[in-house]
């Protein structure tokens, strides 16, 4: 298994979420700071990505095609998609409009993979700024989706999700394993390494007291089992192992 984080760069974010570009984390911000890190997972023949980062055209900093190129990969290359939740700092890399009702997708081999019940929740969410309307409503239109609506599963032998609710109602995580080797993916629920500390709730998760209780099994689980842990928003380290 290689593990690649897709290093779009470090943010500050506002509260009406405008990411910022920042030259680096010590940078003065009048926002959060936070990184964007999708991950691409290389196993066997499948090339797995792990959320799908701001839009190519976000400016300042490379989208995910160009983070691909770096790695010598083609979105062409990509066979499966997961989405923990449908942020648009999470779901807006997944294609382009070319036209106000027609969305191109980036990885058109790519089989996508998203929570029905966490997309029925994020069309409600009309005024919420963590969201992109436009994005939503042709998200449907990608060919190879699939709609997930079952607590937990499999997606393929190595990789397994399950629903967690907490930073959002229906936040999905995943984890990856080969042999004796396990990568777990928290998503949102555990983004950056200031979250592993104990006992911390976060006013900005929809349900901070249930993302706490999941973190908290999660690092004592982590720490038995030695998983590389990956951190999408940690601004100095993608990748982390308990």
């Amino acid at each position: 298994m290689t593990i690649i984080p897709l290093r779009e760069g470090n943010y500050s974010v506002d509260q009406r979420k405008h990411f910022t570009p920042i030259a680096n984390p010590t940078d003065p911000a009048t926002g959060l700071k936070m990184a964007i890190n999708p991950f691409l997972i290389k196993i066997g023949n499948d090339q797995l990505l792990l959320d799908t980062g701001l839009p190519d055209d976000q400016p300042g900093n490379p989208g995910i095609t160009e983070c691909l190129r770096r790695e010598n990969t083609t979105p062409e290359q990509i066979t499966h998609v997961f989405l923990s939740h449908l942020h648009k700092d999470h779901l807006d890399g997944i294609g382009t409009f070319v036209a106000e009702d027609e969305l191109v997708p980036r990885f058109p081999h790519a089989k996508v993979y998203l929570q029905q019940r966490e997309y029925d929740y994020a069309l409600t969410q009309t005024d919420n700024p963590s969201y992109r309307p436009a994005m939503l409503r042709l998200l449907p239109t990608l060919p190879n989706l699939v709609w997930l609506n079952d607590n937990e599963g499999n997606i393929t032998d190595q990789l397994s999700y399950l629903v967690t609710g907490g930073h959002s109602p229906f936040h999905q995580v995943c984890w990856i394993r080969e042999e004796a080797q396990t990568v777990f993916y928290g998503a949102d629920n555990l983004p950056q390494k200031s979250y592993l500390k104990p006992g911390l709730a976060y006013k900005s998760d929809y349900d901070g007291s249930k993302a706490r209780q999941w973190r908290q099994q999660w690092i004592k689980t982590a720490k038995e089992e030695n998983w590389v842990i990956l951190l999408y928003h940690d601004l100095t380290t993608p990748a982390i192992t308990l």
